[in-house]
């Protein structure tokens, strides 16, 4: 059986988008062809204190953002598999069981656990979302990362050729207010550091994805 993230390394200008895809970033120029894409590249870039014409800049912005999104995925995998299951469990002790008993210390207990159970339930989902989505770093990321959709956007509302649904993801809804004192993330902070460097494409400031 193939090791986990057992692929290619990624090649120059090629970033993982939704669906764990290899893409091949636009170059700036395409976007600053066109004058309304340009103008919101300056006005965004100002206000996010970010270059979005600079190549090698975006891609390890879009690297950051698919290594950002895999992290809340495996955060909610680990959360949410074992909350089904210990659910399911007292559900299953309620139907088969505690129904049936009449009050006394063992259904106390039961009920004792139930409460245990949901406390710490709600802790490790207050510390996941503090972590995954509290981060100031990766907010930054998000907050660029959609500003940069909607600009590809306009440039190809604009007449650019863009490949379909680039940059291939969707906008961040939630957590993506841009924090100006937060240091930028880098691959190895806040629940990023688990990725493997064929996944995230060599070290930040790499832009051939295969490190110095």
């Amino acid at each position: 059986m193939p090791a986990p993230f057992d692929e290619p390394l990624l090649g120059p200008g090629e970033y993982r988008a939704r669906g764990d895809i290899v893409r091949s970033l636009v170059p700036g120029a395409v976007l600053a062809a066109v004058p309304e894409a340009r103008a919101a590249a300056g006005a965004e870039g100002r206000r996010l204190r970010f270059d979005f014409l600079d190549d090698a800049a975006v891609l390890e912005l879009l690297r950051l953002r698919h290594l950002d999104e895999a992290a809340l995925h495996r955060a909610g995998m680990r959360l949410g598999i074992p909350t089904a299951l210990v659910s399911f469990a007292l559900f299953a002790g309620w139907g088969a069981y505690v129904q049936h008993w009449g009050p006394g210390r063992d259904q106390y207990l039961y009920y004792g656990l139930c409460g245990a159970a949901g406390v710490l339930v709600v802790a490790l989902y207050a510390v996941t979302l503090t972590r995954h989505w509290g981060s100031r770093p990766r907010r930054n990321v998000r907050a660029r990362a959609a500003a940069y959709r909607r600009i590809a956007h306009l440039a190809r509302d604009g007449g650019a050729e863009l490949p379909d649904s680039y940059p291939h993801y969707g906008p961040y809804p939630f957590a993506a207010t841009f924090h100006p004192e937060a240091a930028d993330a880098g691959a190895g902070a806040d629940g990023l550091d688990d990725m493997p460097a064929d996944r995230r494409g060599g070290p930040p400031g790499a832009p051939d994805g295969k490190g110095p």
